[in-house]
């Protein structure tokens, strides 16, 4: 039976094209539910314009949809809590010049 730990797994294979870091080191990912062969994630994005929306929704359903056991997935943007610099992981500020 797949985990939520399985799921967020899968995630860090999903990297932002623009920042080239994974979506998981981002702080993009708030949410992860599995339930049965079925796995939801709640996840957002550095500004609410940004051109890669479509494209990294569908990234994440992807890999999510790798794991096995997991049959459907679901990927929704939520805007709630608005992301910040302060949810990116000591690495991806590193990495990214920011520490």
């Amino acid at each position: 039976m797949p985990t939520p730990d399985d799921v967020y797994q899968a995630l860090t294979r999903v990297y932002d094209p623009e920042l080239a870091l994974p979506v998981t080191d981002l702080g993009l990912v708030y949410d992860v539910q599995v339930n049965g062969n079925r796995a939801d994630v709640k996840m957002t994005l550095t500004t609410m314009g940004c051109p890669m929306a479509g494209s990294l929704t569908e990234m994440a359903r992807r890999a999510v949809l790798e794991v096995p056991g997991i049959e459907e997935a679901n990927v929704e943007l939520v805007w709630d809590p608005p992301w910040s610099v302060d949810m990116m992981s000591d690495e991806a500020r590193m990495r990214l010049g920011m520490i």
